[in-house]
């Protein structure tokens, strides 16, 4: 048989690759050699060429052994997009430290939590967190807190102009001195970039990378060396137009998630790209930013792409300059896809991974046969299967059953959680990844849906994800998201949440009648919530779970009101 997938590895990508067994540091230096002057960051119009990266990580590492930090010991990042996130990140990995990745919308409990289980014992923060992250010192095992600012790399005008806004905002923070509180740029000017690099193991852990997982309870991913350094080789062999020292990435996404972090972050210093860094997502400002710095990868999630796709005036915007664009994080309806395609002229494909994985699994080829609604095939070294749900037996293409991947990029396990490490790792190291798929005849992986996201209605198996791409498909709807909710009959109903596009207006009738015509009886929303906005995470993401917990509480609110005796 001839398969579309086997032609493209022959062609383009060998199935087996030899990546070199390096620190992930080891990439800066590597770069740094081969291009020097190349631009490595640009932050508001500031530009770090990788000779000068490569010192600043030299020195940010010298810092942080002068502070004590060393080999094995934890450092905790919460920062935004900006050149202190790259710089920190890199500086910890070159003393042997491990990076543990922290959102910086974290609230003072959700930072104790991390940082306890993490044990770590230094924050590089921005001073705008300093009044939580000194409460939470008092209750972790901090030691020392770096601060920085968006001001430490403004370009000189806008540094200088930063206070007066930041005053005027009331954002303007003034760090004291106090034992263990520390400032980034009096840290930095006393520094040397002489510093001789530890003596890393591949196999040593770089990253801890919390997850909720199934469970609801954080769990630290330990991501190693040689995890992170597969995974951004596998990325680059994935793009083999791509030309080193040319290409400008738009990291947008946080690197703070290990979607981010790879794809934005290592990848672009692996092939020595520009990341246009950009502190978070605001659709107008990213089109103009692709107008000006013109970007040619642009990693991102379909919610990203949909904001673009549905902008006000987007075609004022040249857009052409994007070559290169992976989905990821969430499911890409097929609508959204076709017309990011038809605006930009861009591919864009839907991949598939999981912070487990470092994260990245599968995509389909950018440079090949292309499957509208799969998550492509599985990357170079990468091992894919689908199992029965009860037997974990191997099924034949086309059965639907649990995805499970095996690879260099796999994690090693959960952060001091031996159990929950073997309920996902077999013993010849396949990952279960709690993800329902199939595989057609030519190697081509769907997900079907999140196994924890499927609704069981009156004994049918429904997947959300086919409502969704139905939903994404009325003329009406900008945002959509169906859900599984509690029902005393049927066990759980079907229930969408909709946005509509500016200025339109819609029954919940219309919207059940327009699903009836394109969807299986059993498979069409029972009810219809009208919403300005979903809940989303700081990547774009679609937060179900917050819709459904939402629904699971209001249901036993009225089964307890209905217990009420009633007055009189």
């Amino acid at each position: 048989m001839d398969r579309p997938w086997y032609r493209f590895y022959q062609e383009n990508v060998p199935r087996s690759f030899n990546y070199p067994r390096i620190p992930l540091f080891s990439l800066v230096d590597r770069t740094a050699e081969h291009f020097p002057g190349a631009v490595a960051m640009s932050f508001f119009g500031k530009k770090i060429r990788y000779r000068e990266f490569q010192s600043l990580t030299r020195k940010m590492a010298d810092v942080l052994r002068r502070l004590g930090v060393k080999r094995g010991d934890r450092v905790a990042i919460m920062l935004p997009n900006c050149p202190q996130t790259v710089i920190a990140y890199y500086g910890a990995l070159r003393l042997g430290a491990v990076v543990v990745n922290t959102n910086p919308l974290y609230v003072e409990r959700e930072m104790v939590h991390q940082f306890n289980d993490a044990g770590a014992e230094t924050l590089i923060t921005l001073d705008l967190f300093y009044e939580k992250s000194r409460k939470t010192m008092q209750q972790t095992r901090l030691e020392r807190i770096i601060f920085t600012g968006v001001q430490d790399f403004l370009p000189f005008i806008l540094r200088l102009l930063y206070p007066l806004k930041a005053k005027k905002e009331k954002q303007w923070v003034e760090i004291p001195d106090e034992k263990g509180i520390y400032r980034w740029r009096d840290l930095m000017k006393n520094a040397t970039d002489q510093v001789v690099n530890e003596a890393v193991d591949t196999e040593d852990i770089a990253l801890l990378q919390y997850t909720g997982g199934t469970t609801g309870v954080a769990k630290g991913v330990m991501l190693t060396h040689r995890n992170l350094v597969a995974n951004a080789y596998q990325v680059r062999l994935w793009i083999p137009s791509a030309v080193e020292g040319q290409e400008k990435a738009l990291a947008v996404l946080p690197f703070f998630h290990v979607y981010g972090m790879t794809t934005a972050m290592n990848l672009a210093v692996l092939m020595a790209a520009e990341m246009i860094l950009v502190p978070r997502f605001e659709v107008k400002q990213i089109l103009q930013i692709i107008h000006k710095e013109r970007p040619t990868i642009f990693p991102g999630v379909p919610t990203m792409y949909q904001a673009i796709n549905t902008m006000e005036g987007v075609h004022k915007f040249d857009l052409s300059s994007i070559k290169y664009c992976i989905s990821g994080a969430a499911p890409l309806p097929l609508e959204v896809m076709r017309r990011f395609k038809e605006l930009t002229g861009a591919k864009l494909v839907e991949g598939y991974g999981l912070t487990e994985a470092s994260p990245v699994t599968h995509a389909n080829p950018l440079d090949g046969v292309i499957k509208e609604g799969s998550i492509g095939i599985p990357f170079p070294d990468t091992d894919s299967k689908v199992v029965d749900l009860k037997t974990g037996e191997d099924l034949p293409a086309g059965e639907v059953g649990e995805l499970c991947v095996k690879g260099p990029q796999v994690m090693k396990g959960y952060w001091n959680m031996e159990d929950e490490t073997k309920r996902v790792l077999t013993a010849d190291g396949w990952l279960k990844t709690g993800d329902i798929a199939r595989m057609d005849e030519d190697g081509y992986f769907f997900i079907v849906d999140r196994k924890k996201d499927m609704i069981i209605a009156g004994g049918y198996n429904i997947y959300p994800r086919d409502i969704d791409e139905v939903l994404f498909t009325h003329p009406k709807i900008l945002d959509a998201v169906a859900v599984g909710v509690p029902d005393p009959y049927r066990g759980e109903t079907v229930k969408a949440f909709v946005v509509l596009k500016p200025g339109e207006t819609a029954t919940e009738e219309e919207i059940i009648a327009y699903c009836r015509e394109r969807l299986a009886r059993y498979k069409v929303p029972k009810l219809i919530e009208f919403r300005d906005e979903l809940p989303k995470s700081l990547i774009g993401k679609v937060l179900r779970k917050v819709l459904r917990e939402e629904e699971i509480k209001k249901y036993q609110q009225q089964k307890e009101k209905s217990r009420e005796p009633s007055a009189g």
